[in-house]
């Protein structure tokens, strides 16, 4: 398994809407094809990746992306989400977002950020998301900081990380379709 295998998979073979949609064949093969990846990923096995901006993205993928594909519904899904986090931050700080061409390619160089429960986190980076990606992805960012601030946590995550939703988190996870 190498770095190239991972971003042809994601953005060469793979169409943009599976990125996002839940799809449990999806799940499978991705599961199938870079679990032993991701789990090496997990364990600081492939740091060395971190090294350069190709590999480095690919890295980030495995440990942001593809962990909430394999373990949907699953605390392991966030497991990564902490290394993910870091790389992406130096990603920003080295200017290799900036300078990265394919405006995909910088989306998932964020979504790190995006996925951070840190409120600081989020508000960075949804300038950064307008910049380098689009305004879609930073109104998304938006909905995200605002379920932060009103809740310091995403209560979506909730029933994986086995932490107790208070009563307003339940109203607000009825009443948003597909959040639970």
């Amino acid at each position: 398994m190498t770095a190239d295998d991972v971003l042809e998979f994601w953005f060469q073979q793979c169409r943009p809407w599976q990125w996002f949609r839940r799809r449990d064949s999806f799940d499978a093969l991705v599961r199938e094809r870079f679990g032993e990846a991701v789990e090496r990923a997990l364990a600081g096995d492939l740091n060395h990746w971190s090294c350069s901006p190709s590999s480095g993205l690919a890295l980030v993928l495995l440990l942001d992306q593809f962990p909430r594909q394999i373990w949907r519904g699953e605390a392991k899904a966030f497991a990564g989400d902490p290394q993910a986090l870091q790389l992406s931050l130096e990603a920003l700080e080295r200017g290799w977002i900036a300078a990265e061409s394919q405006r995909p390619r910088r989306q998932f160089w964020l979504m790190p950020q995006l996925h951070s429960e840190d409120v600081s986190v989020l508000r960075a980076v949804i300038p950064l998301l307008e910049r380098h990606v689009d305004e879609a992805t930073a109104n998304v960012a938006c909905r995200h900081l605002a379920e932060l601030e009103r809740f310091g946590r995403y209560p979506r995550r909730n029933l994986a990380l086995v932490r107790m939703s208070s009563p307003e988190e339940t109203a607000f996870l009825n009443a948003v379709p597909g959040s639970r």
